[in-house]
Formats: C-alpha cells, structure tokens, sequence
C-alpha cells in the first residue's frame, strides 16, 4: 500500500469520541478574555476619570492651573454654569470650562514650581509635618 501526501492531507479527521472537547471550553475562554480586559482596560480607565472629576471639582479661587491646552494661569472666579474664569496675565482673562483643566499637567507644573521654591515633598516629610 502507497501513501502520497495528496491522499493523506485529503483524508477527513477522524470522528472525536462523545465529550471529547467539551462545549464549555470556549465560553470559559471569551469569559476569560472579557475579565481581563476590565481589570486592564474599564477599570483604570473608569478611576482615572474618577479622579479627574474629583480634582475639577475641588479647584478653589487662587489656584495657579494649566489647561488641557497648555495655558497657564490663576483662578479668579468660578462661575455657577462650571465653567471658571483664569487670569493669564495682569488684566486679562479667560474662560474655561472646570473639564478644561489637566490634572497631570497643573500636578507637573506644582511639582516644578515646589522644586524651584525648594519645598519638598518626600513621604518622610509628610509624615512628619502631621
């Protein structure tokens, strides 16, 4: 008996026995899948946003702040409609919406004015000024 390749790759597989492969493998796998792309997708996403509302919500009157945009200036007036009116320069103002205001960038910005000031903020002298 001669075997080529041609008949050996036409041949059917053979039938798999009766609850061989089971049919709950693949709903595991996609629950799997969706659970993992929550715990790294959703969720940090969802705090970030979270913390981003928090931070806008709690900007008080005199706060140096830098947009979205990149513009730096300080809070003069926070209006009722969320929206806060920056002064950019001596007499000239601007107004943005609360959302407008980066958290990432305004935390830089402080951090980098803190530095210049020689203020610091390590954990041991946090602990040690409560």
């Amino acid at each position: 008996m001669q075997l080529n390749l041609g008949t050996v790759m036409l041949q059917a597989p053979a039938a798999a026995p009766a609850g061989a492969g089971g049919g709950m493998t693949p709903i595991f796998l996609m629950v799997g899948m969706f659970i993992v792309m929550y715990f790294f997708m959703i969720r940090p996403q969802a705090k970030k946003a979270k913390e981003q509302k928090k931070f806008a919500d709690s900007m008080n009157v005199g706060e140096q702040v830098v947009t979205t945009a990149g513009i730096h200036g300080r809070i003069n007036k926070a209006n009722d409609d969320g929206t806060l009116q920056l002064e950019i320069s001596r007499s000239t103002f601007m107004t943005v919406e609360r959302s407008a205001v980066s958290m990432e960038m305004t935390a830089a910005y402080r951090k980098k004015a803190d530095a210049a000031a020689g203020i610091t903020t390590t954990p041991t002298a946090i602990s040690a000024a409560k």
